[in-house]
C-alpha cells in the first residue's frame, strides 16, 4: 500500500507541478522576453520559481494519491480482504501515516531551506535585470518606456550592434520636452554607466512656457542614459527569503539587524512547520473518509466531497489564525490549530469506522394461518 501511495504521489505531483509551472512560465516569458532578456535568463527565472511551486502543490498531490489508492483498493475488494483478516482501520492507516510523514519531511526541506534560498536568489536576479540598461533598450521595432516620461524607439539593430533610425523623447523635466532623432546610434558602457552615441541627427527642445521650439542638427551627440533605469541597490532581505537555521539561536539579533517585525517572523517560522504537518493531515483525511460507508454503484463521490470540505475547513482555519499571530507573537500556538483540527477529524472518522456495530434484526412478519 505504501509503494502504491509513493508511485501515485509522484504522478500527481508531476502533473500538478507541470500545470502550475507552465502557468508561471508563460507570464515570465511575456515579461522577460518583452524586456529584451535572453532565453537563458528566462530558464534561470523559471528554475528559481520551481521550489515554491512544488511547495504549493505538494499537499494536493498527497491528498490525491491517498484518495486514489484508497478508492482503488476498495473497488478491487483488497480493503475488504484485509479487514476480514483482522486488520483494523487504525492498522490500515499506518502506511498512510508513514506516507504523510515522508511527504512532511520533503515539505520541511522545501519550506526551511530550498524555498527561502530560491526566493532570495530570485529577488537578487530581478534587481540585476532591472539595472541592465542594455537588455532593456536593445529591442527593435517597439516603442519602449524604460522610465516615466521617456520613450525610446529603434527601427532596426544591425549585425554589428549599431542601431538604425533612433528616436528618443525625454519629458521628465516639467515644462520642457527633449526629442532626439538620429540615423545611427551606438550604446557604449563607460565609467560604470551607459551612454548613447547618436550620429547624424536632430535635437529638438520645446519650451511650454513660451511655446518655443529650438532645433539643432548634429553630426554626433552623446547622451547619458544611465538615469533612464533606476540604479537600485541590492534589495533588503525579506523574512521569507531567509532559511530557518539563520534564526535558530540568533533570533533577537536577526530582528534587530534587519528590522523585522516580531509577529511577522514568528508567524513565518511556525507556518513552515505547520505546512509540513498539513501533509500528514491531507493523507489521513483522504484515507479515512473513503472508509466510511458501504459499496455503492454510484461510487465514492460523497466521501470525496466530505474530504474536500474538511480540507477547505482546514485551509479556512489556517487563514483565520494568521493575522492574530502577526499582531500578537505570543499566540503562535494558534498556527497549529488547523493541524489539530485535521488530525481530530481524521481520528474521529477512523474511530467511527472501527467501532463495533450491533446487527439490526428485522422483525419477522407474521404468517397468517
Amino acid at each position: 500500500m505504501l509503494s502504491q501511495l509513493i508511485v501515485l504521489f509522484g504522478f500527481f505531483a508531476l502533473v500538478l507541478v507541470s500545470i502550475y509551472w507552465i502557468n508561471q512560465a508563460v507570464r515570465l516569458f511575456d515579461r522577460l522576453i518583452g524586456d529584451g532578456q535572453s532565453a537563458f535568463v528566462f530558464m534561470e527565472f523559471t528554475a528559481l520559481t520551481l521550489p515554491n511551486v512544488i511547495r504549493m502543490v505538494l499537499p494536493m498531490a498527497v491528498f490525491a494519491a491517498s484518495v486514489y489508492v484508497t478508492n482503488r483498493l476498495s473497488s478491487e475488494s483488497e480493503l475488504v480482504v484485509m479487514q476480514s483478516t483482522g486488520f483494523s482501520p487504525w492498522r490500515l492507516a499506518r502506511p498512510v501515516l508513514m506516507f504523510g510523514l515522508g511527504a512532511a519531511l520533503m515539505m520541511s526541506v522545501l519550506t526551511h531551506l530550498l524555498v527561502p534560498a530560491s526566493l532570495s536568489q530570485l529577488q537578487l536576479r530581478e534587481a540585476e535585470v532591472a539595472r541592465n540598461i542594455t537588455s532593456r533598450l536593445l529591442t527593435d521595432g517597439t516603442f519602449l518606456h524604460p522610465t516615466d516620461g521617456v520613450t525610446f524607439y529603434i527601427r532596426e539593430i544591425a549585425d554589428d550592434g549599431s542601431m538604425e533610425d533612433v528616436f528618443l523623447s525625454d519629458r521628465r523635466t516639467p515644462g520642457r520636452a527633449l526629442t532626439f532623432t538620429a540615423a545611427q546610434a551606438y550604446l557604449v558602457n563607460e565609467g560604470g554607466g551607459a551612454k548613447l552615441v547618436m550620429v547624424d541627427g536632430l535635437a529638438q527642445t520645446f519650451s511650454l512656457a513660451d511655446s518655443r521650439l529650438s532645433t539643432t542638427h548634429f553630426n554626433d551627440f552623446t547622451y547619458d542614459i544611465s538615469a533612464l533605469i533606476d540604479r537600485t541597490t541590492a534589495p533588503p532581505p525579506r523574512v521569507r527569503d531567509l532559511p530557518t537555521h539563520r534564526f535558530i539561536g540568533n533570533f533577537e539579533a536577526m530582528l534587530a539587524r534587519n528590522g523585522f517585525d516580531r509577529g511577522t517572523v514568528t508567524e513565518e517560522l511556525h507556518s513552515r512547520v505547520a505546512q509540513a504537518l498539513l501533509c500528514v493531515v491531507a493523507a489521513l483525511i483522504g484515507f479515512a473518509t473513503l472508509l466510511v460507508g458501504n459499496f455503492s454503484r454510484f461510487g465514492v463521490w460523497r466521501q470525496i466531497l466530505v474530504a474536500l470540505l474538511l480540507l477547505v475547513a482546514v485551509k479556512f482555519i489556517e487563514g483565520l489564525v494568521t493575522e492574530p499571530v502577526q499582531s500578537n507573537p505570543a499566540a503562535w500556538p494558534l498556527l497549529y490549530l488547523p493541524v489539530v483540527f485535521g488530525l481530530l477529524a481524521a481520528g474521529g472518522i477512523l474511530w467511527h469506522v472501527a467501532r463495533p456495530r450491533r446487527p439490526r434484526w428485522r422483525k419477522s412478519a407474521e404468517v397468517p394461518a
